[in-house]
C-alpha cells in the first residue's frame, strides 16, 4: 500500500474515498509524436506525471490505445505497477468508460480526468478540487480546474461521477464529444464553478509542441529532475526565471468544439 504519511492534509483526507484518476495516454500524438515517453532526466514524461500524483498511485488507471503503438505505455505501467486499459484510439470517451468499468465503478464513484501532457500537475491542487466535488456532488455532475479558472495550462483536473460518464457514453454522438470526452457532460449536465486565487492561465505548462517540451524540461532541470516540488515552489522558481515561460509563449492552444 502507498505510504501517504507525509502527504498534504487534503490528500490524506480524501484518500479512502471512492474515486479513481484516469490518465489518457497514447503514442500517436501528431504535433509531438510519442510525447508521453520523452525523457525528463532519466524518466519518461508519463512516469514523472505518475510520480507527481504518487500518493494516489493505487487509484490511477492509464487509459491507452489498442492500435498497436501502445506497447511502451503498457510496459511502463507494468513496470510501475499501475492499472491500465487499452481501448479505441479516437474514441477517448469509450476508453474512460472502459477504465471505469474495469474497477466496477458505481453511479456515485468519482472519476478524475487527467491527460498525459501534464507532467507538472500538482497533487495538492488536484486533491482540492476532488475534495470540493465530494462536498457538492449531490447538486452537480462536474467540476474542473484549468486555465478557464486561473490555473496554468497543464494543471487540468476534471472531476465527475460515473453516472455522468455513463450518460455521456450512451448519448454522445458527435466526433468531438468522443475525442474530447467531457464535452457532452459540460454541455448537458450540471457544471460547478471553481477558481484559483491568482490568474496564472497565461502560464503554458502543458506538453503539445516541441517548445512546450523545452519549457518543461528546463523546469525539471532547474529542480534537478526531482518530482516532489510544490505548486508554491514552482511559482517561486518561474517568477525568478521568467525567461523559461518565454520559450513557448508563441504557441497557441488548440480550441475544442
Amino acid at each position: 500500500m502507498t505510504d501517504i504519511t507525509d502527504a498534504p492534509a487534503v490528500v490524506t483526507s480524501i484518500y479512502k474515498k471512492d474515486f479513481y484518476i484516469i490518465i489518457q495516454a497514447r503514442m500517436t500524438s501528431t504535433r509531438l509524436p510519442k510525447k508521453v515517453m520523452l525523457p525528463l532526466g532519466e524518466k519518461p514524461v508519463l512516469e514523472v506525471m505518475i510520480e507527481r500524483l504518487g500518493a494516489f498511485k493505487e487509484k490511477i488507471i492509464v487509459a491507452t490505445t489498442n492500435d498497436g503503438s501502445q506497447q511502451p505505455i503498457v510496459e511502463l505501467c507494468n513496470q510501475l505497477g499501475v492499472r491500465y486499459v487499452e481501448g479505441d484510439t479516437d474514441n477517448v470517451l469509450s476508453r474512460y468508460y472502459l477504465a471505469a468499468r474495469s474497477v466496477d465503478a458505481k453511479p456515485n464513484t468519482v472519476l478524475v480526468r487527467c491527460t498525459s501532457d501534464c507532467p507538472l500537475i500538482d497533487i495538492t491542487e488536484s486533491a482540492r478540487v476532488i475534495d470540493h466535488f465530494f462536498s457538492i456532488m449531490t447538486d452537480y455532475d462536474y467540476i474542473s480546474a484549468g486555465p478557464h479558472c486561473g490555473f496554468p495550462n497543464g494543471f487540468d483536473t476534471e472531476v465527475f461521477t460515473f453516472k455522468a460518464l455513463e450518460l455521456a457514453y450512451h448519448n454522445a454522438t458527435e466526433g468531438f464529444e468522443k475525442e474530447h470526452m467531457t464535452q457532452y457532460i459540460c454541455r448537458n449536465m450540471r457544471v460547478a464553478e471553481y477558481g484559483n486565487s491568482d490568474d496564472l492561465s497565461h502560464w503554458r505548462l502543458t506538453l503539445d509542441e516541441p517548445a512546450d517540451y523545452e519549457v518543461i524540461n528546463a523546469i525539471y532541470r532547474l529542480f534537478d529532475y526531482q518530482t516532489n516540488f510544490s505548486f508554491n515552489e514552482l511559482k517561486r522558481m518561474l517568477n525568478s526565471h521568467p525567461d523559461v515561460l518565454k520559450i513557448n509563449a508563441h504557441v497557441k492552444q488548440v480550441q475544442v468544439g
